[in-house]
């Protein structure tokens, strides 16, 4: 919790550089490595849509992930792209939604809440390759929550008919 509202300080700060005007659509896809933190690692794998529309400096976006031990996430929620020069952005980012245990970690509730960023790199065409951190959580609103933390790599390509 406390990284994402420095994320969001950070992002407030910069909002001046997240105003990339060219940026499109993206379809995302990623891997990584689920509760790395803890003892019940498994394999991650996601999908997301990240619209080109602003609603003030945030972006919509939805997605789902799944891992190798057959727990499922659903989800959507909004983020922000911070852009440091053309090449870095910065992308902090808050979700909710729908979890399914699976065999691997139990996380208490079947709605949760994802926080993080991605930092990635931005290539000539447009997509982005970057590293995620992200925490789900449920917020206490079960009776347990463990929590777990995921790290990822993610590649974003263009997905609008204006992409380069």
């Amino acid at each position: 919790m406390r990284f994402c509202l420095f994320a969001l300080i950070v992002a407030i700060c910069f909002a001046g550089a997240a105003r990339a005007q060219d940026d499109p659509a993206f379809l995302s896809v990623g891997a990584g490595v689920f509760d790395i933190n803890d003892s019940q690692k498994a394999g991650e794998v996601r999908l997301e849509y990240r619209f080109a529309r602003r609603f003030w400096m945030f972006k919509p976006f939805f997605g789902a992930s799944g891992t190798t031990d057959a727990a499922a996430y659903g989800y959507g929620g909004v983020l922000i792209d911070i852009h440091f020069g053309p090449r870095w952005v910065l992308m902090p980012s808050a979700a909710f939604g729908l979890y399914r245990d699976g065999s691997g970690k139990k996380l208490g509730h079947a709605a949760e809440f994802r926080t993080g960023a991605e930092l990635a790199y931005r290539f000539d065409n447009r997509s982005r390759l970057g590293l995620a951190f992200h925490h789900i959580s449920n917020a206490s609103i079960g009776e347990k929550n463990p929590g777990t933390e995921i790290l990822s790599l993610i590649y974003s390509a263009p997905f609008d008919s204006h992409a380069k």
